[in-house]
């Protein structure tokens, strides 16, 4: 029995078709679901083994960026819903399934070399830019939630080419970017001038306060803070017992 190697084989080829594969998923060419070309098709693409072609997926699954199933093929990851108490909720579908118009409005958004507290929200050492955007989300014209979010263009860099005058920040992020983990604080605070006036409500009225984090193979992707009107919102969680 002979070993047959072939002589494109070599790190530094799987290593390239790995980054190719995943600059498509981070940059939203290839959206989460989306079907990766069958082993067959990256061998005849890029010229190598089947050996290396498997190599470099098996790196990406690894990294949770595509999940393999045995005789269908391997796929973009989709976002997996690890909290016990919420979910990853989309603001918009959230308010439509109410059966309430939906509004939006882009309070700012400032592209920027990530500042000291900008990195330590996102929990990140090295000088990177960042996306600081702010917005509110309005149900039949009444202001229902202001967003305050920070996205390291590290871990998405087509975030810089994202519209988000047109679209919720938190919509293309969940429609564009996969993630493995999640963590949400909730806390409760009462109204500031700026918070009242965002979300036209009395000063020191209670507001319900979401801090929610979001990671790709420990590489944070985002880092939001969600405002809600205190008397209108509450969080409930059913549990079944084992």
């Amino acid at each position: 029995m002979s070993l047959v190697t072939d002589a494109s084989d070599k790190p530094t080829l799987y290593k390239r078709i790995r980054a190719d594969i995943e600059k498509r998923i981070l940059t939203g060419e290839w959206p989460p679901g989306h079907r990766i070309p069958f082993e067959h098709e990256l061998v005849a693409r890029y010229g190598c083994s089947r050996m290396t072609v498997n190599k470099a997926l098996s790196e990406l699954a690894q990294a949770d960026l595509i999940e393999r199933r045995r005789r269908a093929g391997s796929f973009v990851r989709r976002p997996q819903h690890q909290s016990a108490v919420l979910k990853i909720a989309d603001i918009r579908a959230e308010i439509t399934a109410l059966g309430r118009g939906y509004g939006y409005e882009l309070i700012s958004r400032k592209l920027r070399a990530a500042t000291a507290a900008d990195r330590e929200r996102l929990g990140v050492k090295k000088a990177g830019k960042v996306i600081a955007i702010s917005c509110r989300h309005s149900a039949d014209k009444v202001p229902f939630a202001v967003e305050d979010r920070l996205i390291d263009l590290s871990s998405v860099p087509s975030a810089a080419s994202a519209d988000f005058s047109r679209e919720p920040p938190g919509s293309w992020l969940l429609h564009h970017v996969p993630w493995t983990e999640a963590e949400h604080t909730i806390s409760a605070i009462v109204a500031d001038d700026r918070a009242a006036e965002a979300l036209d409500i009395a000063v020191g009225s209670p507001c319900l306060v979401i801090d929610r984090y979001t990671w790709r193979s420990a590489r944070t992707i985002t880092a939001v803070r969600l405002l809600y009107p205190g008397d209108s919102h509450r969080l409930v969680a059913r549990f079944k017992g084992g």
